[in-house]
């Protein structure tokens, strides 16, 4: 037996208001498959709207020193503590395509902190996690370690959001 995606309408594609229907159809196109959080997500428009431009400032972006892989990482790690299976799976199976590296994006997803990853990542999740779990603890000690690594503030601010 199946459960609905959501526990408010979720509009059929062929319904969407034209820019979000041309999105996910992109989405399809490239995935194999239409997220449910988009098709969720559209039942507002302007929130679905907002959702995407979020989404592409954050981790499409191209100046900064994370890769698109890093970014999907820490995505992995922190929705990995949250216990949101849903998007471990989804940026899971996009990490994997960015690292081409599988097992290391099911390591990250299960325990971090026992991954083959490098120094610089490593001290990249121990940010985003402290962030995650423990933000009220923030201090100029973390950023250090940040910077120690190669990455600068704006990099910090980018793995904290």
């Amino acid at each position: 037996m199946t459960q609905p995606i959501s526990r408010y309408p979720v509009p059929a594609i062929e319904n969407l208001p034209d820019d979000i229907r041309q999105r996910v159809l992109e989405v399809q196109e490239k995935a194999g498959f239409v997220p449910n959080v988009f098709l969720a997500l559209a039942h507002r428009p302007d929130e679905c709207r907002a959702f995407f431009a979020y989404h592409d400032a954050l981790m499409l972006k191209e100046t900064g020193n994370l890769t698109k892989g890093d970014r999907e990482m820490i995505v992995v790690a922190t929705s990995g503590v949250n216990q949101c299976l849903y998007c471990v799976v989804a940026h899971g199976a996009i990490l994997r395509i960015y690292e081409k590296k599988p097992l290391v994006a099911d390591q990250v997803a299960v325990n971090y902190l026992k991954a083959d990853i490098t120094p610089r990542q490593r001290a990249m999740l121990d940010f985003a996690m402290k962030v995650c779990t423990d933000s009220h603890t923030i201090g100029e000690a973390d950023f250090e370690a940040l910077r120690a690594h190669g990455f600068d503030d704006e990099d910090a601010w980018d793995i904290a959001a």
